[in-house]
């Protein structure tokens, strides 16, 4: 057996809070000496302890922790319910990360307000271009809206250009267009010189730009607000007026998304 000294060293809690578990009928000592009232614990009272910190740690409180354990879950039981919240505690850190990084563009913003260069922004025409697209809709054009539609859109698009033989001849163009009640409509596409009908999936021909100011974001699409501003001040400032949506080509996508080079391409005419 342990002393409640060497037990808590083991088990990685505070003497304290083994008390405190004693005193709530959570954690029983194996021996409680009668004449000292000195605790022991065996190591098999480890399993125990590590499921009440499992619990704990997840969430659950002590009251609930009790139950859980002294009820008749199963060790399957059990493992599929700290499963699902570790499942769901990942799910709200991916949550508040996707926010940071709004947060984050937001304020690069506002910081850049004024100071932001526009010297980059060039005005040219855009070709018409073939694309393979899939299409879905987003709950706006919010970056945190926009990622989760888009992402899977090109992950199932390669896939199915794959299964159908077809490659890409050159970058990736995404587009949008307003929906109703504020929604918008996302279009995911690939450059592709294959006719219609060639794979499961729409075959666009996107029609030429005559004139439209294009800059280049360095970096994740969830950080773009501020290049876009930088490019909504040129053409207010030039004399022009937006035209719709810009279109966004993808020149580099490595597998660090803060390492890609996006064209964001903004159809203008004169204001």
């Amino acid at each position: 057996m342990f002393a409640i000294g060497d037990f808590a060293r083991h088990g990685r809690v505070s003497i304290r809070m083994l008390r405190h578990y004693d005193a709530i009928g959570l954690l029983r000592p194996a021996h409680v000496d009668p004449a000292t009232g000195y605790r022991h614990y065996t190591a098999a009272q480890l399993a125990r302890l590590n499921r009440i910190i499992a619990l704990k740690d997840l969430g659950f409180t002590l009251h609930q922790v009790h139950e859980i354990i002294d009820g008749t879950l199963s060790t399957g039981e059990l493992r599929g319910m700290l499963r699902l919240r570790r499942a769901e505690l990942a799910a709200s850190v991916a949550e508040a990360t996707a926010r940071l990084v709004q947060v984050e563009a937001r304020l690069n913003a506002i910081e850049s307000e004024g100071h932001m260069p526009t010297n980059d922004v060039v005005l040219k025409s855009v070709p018409a271009v073939r694309v393979a697209a899939l299409t879905a809709t987003a709950a706006s054009y919010q970056p945190e809206d926009i990622g989760p539609v888009i992402g899977p859109l090109y992950d199932e698009l390669c896939r199915r250009l794959e299964t159908a033989g077809v490659t890409p001849t050159g970058p990736g163009i995404a587009w949008y267009e307003d929906a109703p009640e504020g929604r918008i409509t996302v279009h995911a596409g690939m450059t592709v010189s294959v006719a219609p009908g060639a794979g499961d999936f729409e075959i666009r021909d996107l029609p030429a730009v005559g004139q439209a100011a294009t800059i280049v974001h360095r970096g994740s699409m969830d950080a773009v607000v501020p290049t876009g501003q930088a490019l909504a001040r040129w053409i207010d400032g030039n004399g022009f007026r937006a035209a719709g949506y810009p279109r966004e080509v993808t020149l580099e996508c490595p597998e660090d998304r803060d390492r890609w080079v996006t064209e964001l391409q903004a159809p203008v005419t004169a204001a």
